[in-house]
């Protein structure tokens, strides 16, 4: 499988952020998909079904709830869907019962017993990507099995084998006004047309709906990104996964909230880096967030949205789109010439990543020039490079909470720098993308989501 000949012109805002669950995306959000899209493909109800996880699923699958995500797939849930608040005792009915149930129904279904059919393979992965898993289904009165491998590609995407070499099922047929594949492509176009890039994109979303639906589905990922935030705010106590890393959102929250009649300058990235860890926070404990562009990363552009929102005098909605679509372009070029998936880039393929989206969508919301917000997303990601991804335990906690507020504050500083010069600089954002992927094929697999190396081995787990 070639990931990589998918075209950024079949990625929409609609794949880059998406509604779904923590704690990962590629490990939760993508598996969750994959085992409903392997029900669906059937035809029937089958009499057993087995999972095989191989590479970094198995490896810290069970720190990312991809034994969860795999239940609730299976069963016929998605993960813009489910109650978080309801997952518990669905896993518990399946576990108990030894089968899986559409949707919660108690009538007969496949078997399904984790011991022996929720299979990790810690020491194998599939030659076409770390984060791959092949699910397998026995039918009453039929010999010959269905068997079918599917690969978690970072932010939820998911392939499948056939897929994998389909380009027609990638969105090929469909060609938008200002189609891109590189920074420079973008800039090039916004000068011959005389456009900004939000407006590009969006133009370029027609293809797909009516800029309204884009428009709407915009508005609900802010509202999502800020219930996510909200939420995170209100709740207290330790996380899910026996390290015991405490929720520390509302204690922060409600000193920054007494502060208030002596508010200082640092006191604004006080703020953004509890929006951030807010999410985080929600995410590791599998509540809902939005993909923004993982996960993982989850929490970098919505703190720097309520920056914008809270911080930037005449902030409105249209500025907010502008940020989205801004950093959503940003996204395509990641994830066509390089990618966002830590399983092969480590956590500058996902905080970096979102590093450098968020600073782009800054830029343009504060009025930047195409060439000030590539100028900003290079120094977004410049900045990131090399960094790992080494979870303590194989849970999205340590370090992955604070790297959030680390990235988002970031990508203001990327911002405003960007915004002091003319948009001329060395490196060019192709190049730091490039320069990303080469990091990322020369990291190795002990520091890219497989808890075998770094923090995940030099800290004892309490």
């Amino acid at each position: 499988m070639n990931k990589q000949s998918a075209s950024a012109d079949a990625t929409t805002v609609l794949d880059l952020f998406t509604i779904g669950i923590g704690p990962s995306s590629s490990h939760t959000v993508g598996p969750m998909r994959a085992a409903r899209m392997f029900m669906d493909s059937l035809g029937r109800d089958p009499r057993r079904i087995q999972c095989d996880l191989y590479g970094s699923l198995a490896l810290t699958g069970h720190g990312h709830a991809t034994d969860t995500a795999i239940l609730l797939g299976l069963s016929g849930y998605r993960p813009q869907s489910v109650n978080p608040d309801e997952i518990g005792p669905i896993v518990a009915n399946i576990r108990e019962d030894g089968r899986l149930y559409k949707k919660g129904e108690r009538a007969k279904g496949a078997a399904f017993f984790e011991e022996g059919d929720l299979l990790f393979h810690k020491d194998e992965f599939l030659p076409e990507h770390a984060n791959g898993m092949r699910f397998t289904a026995w039918f009453d009165g039929d010999d010959t099995p269905i068997s079918t491998a599917y690969y978690s590609i970072g932010g939820g995407s998911v392939l499948s084998e056939e897929e994998g070499t389909n380009d027609a099922a990638l969105g090929h047929n469909l060609i938008p006004p200002y189609p891109f594949s590189s920074g420079a492509e973008l800039l090039a176009l916004g000068e011959e047309n005389g456009l900004c890039i939000a407006t590009m994109v969006m133009r370029n979303e027609g293809v797909w709906r009516p800029q309204e639906k884009t428009e709407a589905f915009l508005d609900r990922v802010c509202d999502a990104m800020t219930a996510s935030i909200e939420r995170g705010m209100k709740q207290e106590g330790f996380l899910p996964g026996g390290l015991k890393v405490r929720r520390r959102a509302k204690a922060i929250h409600t000193r920054l909230r007494s502060q208030k009649d002596t508010f200082g300058p640092a006191q604004t990235f006080e703020w953004v880096s509890l929006f951030a860890l807010a999410v985080n926070e929600e995410n590791a404990a599998g509540g809902r967030v939005v993909t923004a562009p993982t996960n993982g990363a989850a929490g970098v552009i919505p703190a720097v949205l309520h920056y914008y929102r809270r911080f930037v005098p005449g902030a409105d909605r249209e500025g907010e789109h502008c940020l989205l679509l801004t950093a959503a372009a940003i996204g395509f070029l990641y994830k066509k010439r390089a990618s966002i998936s830590a399983a092969e880039m480590g956590c500058q393929g996902e905080v970096g990543v979102a590093c450098s989206m968020a600073a782009a969508g800054l830029a343009a919301a504060l009025g930047g020039t195409n060439q000030q917000v590539e100028n900003a997303a290079e120094i977004g990601m410049e900045h990131n490079l090399g960094l790992t991804c080494d979870p303590i335990g194989g849970l999205v906690q340590i370090p992955c909470i604070e790297r959030n507020t680390m990235g988002a504050v970031k990508a203001i500083n990327a911002a405003y720098l960007a915004l002091q010069g003319d948009g001329r600089h060395i490196v060019s954002l192709d190049a730091v993308i490039e320069t990303m992927r080469q990091t990322g094929i020369d990291m190795s697999n002990h520091y890219k989501e497989t808890s075998l190396g770094g923090l995940a081995v030099n800290v004892v787990e309490c």
